[in-house]
């Protein structure tokens, strides 16, 4: 991935993040919701973003990801008064699941009933 598409990625997720936390004002859409990831063609034309909800209420993924899609104009909106791209990228909102997949890794691990490791006695 070039340089300029890395940066192009980090800025837009950071604006995103700022958009969602300090400019929207829907009720689904709280500081449990982040932008975990953004994923920028090469031609600026469209950008997966990466959602996750970080407090483990995973029902309401739908709900949010639907919010955002409805709110698409506003965000681009206040993406273009705070970047300089080329273009304003069509913006796909997607649930990140890989927040989840690792919680539900951490339950089944702690639920695992495994026997402290005896220290062996180092003989020389």
């Amino acid at each position: 991935m070039s340089m300029r598409i890395e940066r192009a990625n980090s800025q837009l997720q950071k604006a995103l993040q700022n958009i969602l936390h300090l400019q929207m004002n829907d009720p689904r859409i709280d500081d449990f919701v982040g932008v975990s990831e953004v994923k920028l063609s090469q031609d600026f034309r469209h950008c997966k973003v990466k959602i996750a909800i970080t407090n483990g209420d995973y029902k309401r993924a739908d709900s949010v990801i639907a919010a955002l899609k409805n709110s698409e104009g506003f965000i681009k909106h206040k993406l273009s008064q705070m970047l300089d791209m080329p273009y304003l990228p069509k913006l796909e909102f997607v649930f990140d699941k890989n927040l989840q997949n690792a919680m539900r890794v951490d339950e089944l691990l702690k639920g695992l009933n495994i026997p402290p490791k005896e220290e062996e006695d180092e003989q020389i």
